[in-house]
């Protein structure tokens, strides 16, 4: 072998394989918008605004497919785009670069703790004198001991785990079809029926400020669904495969969000369903069937295994890539033989454990939860919002490059703009909430704690023999 040979097969080593197949983006993309904050948070979300938080999941992810119809056109614009740290760096600058995959990788940690704070409650479900912790650390291991294995480990992963979603939400809005239509009596005297919809305060029984309180919940929800540009530097022919998982966005939205909440009102009114509890669970245990309730509540353990699963994932990719741009420790740029980054994957869980602390600190699951649900969503909309600067940017520096892009955003423009004006309403919402107004406003700490950190780092750049 020449020297040549030698030398390009060890970059091909330290390159990110394209190991994930349009069947593995396409359930990675639904797992995406199936999370957590669905199984578990909707609970509370059903609590605050009834049986209107199904307009306030239409109305989130409404803006959110906008939002990733400007992520996708950026990343096709740039096949050299392995992330949406990268086309941020490129248009905004190495700063905007260093924020969002640095709070992107944050994002996943926080998320993945809160998941795993999830995963603790669906145990406590069937094992409730068991150590919340206990479950918490066992999946951590077990994820982290699959994901080191290959990038195709974690595809099949989030297909198994997102086929089980939809296997689940199919059967319980078939179910709650046929309770509808026959008229089934819980033993609690609840009748199904899609008249419970209104008829226990109306469709906005708790006004217009329980609708809009529901918001925060709901919006952690949908955290992940931007999972798909993490996924770029892996995926095989992403002029195709991105595209098709994007524009499937809409319709997911309505299936798996409005129709399953709304086959949930209708087996048991809103105002029986806990919400420290995942209504997917105790509406089985309310009509009586607690055999179906086991099985939904190891269907969303899955569920939060698979958020946490493209947590870690997440993590480790995005500590690569910041590794690459300078702005990480090399050490995270290594890849196994298998071309996964086990240092920033082993990294990251190590952080998520020490974040599950907080079901030590807490008072109970769902304040963890709440907690931690909070912190994800600002940074979140810190994310996406830089997503969206960074499109106007594109359309305003490289006209060329949309006017010759195959995947046009719809609407242009305006909705673009509708959708960071969208990001910012939800931002105030969560002022008014004491419990997330607390959180919100701790937020800033990690973003003086980022300027702290590249004011540093640009000065030690500087320095000669740097």
């Amino acid at each position: 072998m020449s020297q040549t040979e030698i030398n390009a097969s060890e970059e091909r080593a330290q390159k990110l394989q394209r190991g994930l197949s349009n069947r593995h983006i396409q359930l990675i993309a639904i797992g995406g918008a199936i999370g957590t904050g669905l199984f578990m948070g909707s609970g509370k979300t059903i609590s605050l605004a009834g049986p209107s938080i199904i307009i306030v999941y239409g109305i989130i992810g409404f803006f959110l497919f906008f939002m990733m119809r400007a992520m996708g056109e950026l990343l096709l614009s740039d096949l050299n785009y392995k992330s949406f740290t990268d086309f941020s760096e490129d248009l905004l600058g190495p700063a905007a670069g260093f924020f969002v995959g640095w709070t992107y990788w944050f994002c996943w940690v926080v998320t993945g703790t809160a998941d795993i704070i999830a995963i603790s409650g669906y145990f406590h479900f069937w094992f409730p004198d068991m150590t919340p912790w206990a479950p918490a650390i066992g999946m951590v291991l077990l994820l982290v001991g699959m994901n080191l294995l290959s990038v195709k480990i974690f595809g099949e992963l989030e297909f198994w785990f997102a086929s089980i979603k939809i296997l689940a939400i199919l059967a319980i809005i078939v179910v709650s079809v046929y309770m509808a239509v026959t008229g089934f009596v819980s033993p609690a005297g609840h009748r199904a029926a899609v008249a419970n919809l209104w008829e226990n305060g109306g469709l906005f029984p708790k006004g217009l400020f329980g609708f809009f309180a529901g918001f925060q919940i709901a919006l952690f929800a949908f955290v992940g669904i931007e999972l798909l540009g993490t996924t770029a530097a892996e995926t095989k022919d992403p002029e195709i495969t991105l595209p098709r998982a994007i524009n499937a966005v809409p319709a997911r939205v309505v299936f798996f969000y409005i129709f399953a909440l709304t086959a949930i009102m209708c087996i048991t009114p809103w105002n029986y369903i806990e919400p420290g509890r995942s209504p997917f669970v105790t509406v089985f245990v309310l009509v009586g069937i607690p055999a179906a309730a086991s099985v939904v509540n190891f269907v969303v353990l899955t569920s939060a295994a698979s958020s946490a699963n493209s947590g870690i994932y997440s993590t480790s990719r995005m500590l690569y890539g910041l590794s690459e741009i300078g702005v990480a420790p090399k050490i995270f740029r290594r890849l196994s033989k298998n071309q996964v980054p086990a240092n920033g994957l082993i990294f990251s869980c190590l952080c998520l454990l020490i974040g599950s602390a907080m079901l030590i600190i807490m008072p109970s699951i769902m304040a963890a939860f709440t907690v931690m649900t909070t912190i994800s969503s600002v940074l979140f909309i810190f994310v996406w919002s830089m997503i969206i600067i960074s499109y106007l940017k594109y359309r305003k520096t490289r006209p060329e490059r949309h006017a010759a892009s195959i995947y046009k955003v719809p609407g242009g423009r305006g909705l673009i703009c509708a959708t960071q004006a969208f990001f910012i309403f939800v931002l105030i919402l969560l002022c008014f909430e004491e419990d997330t107004r607390e959180v919100l406003m701790i937020t800033p700490i990690w973003f003086l704690t980022l300027a702290v950190g590249y004011h540093w780092l640009r000065k030690r750049q500087s320095r000669p023999g740097a």
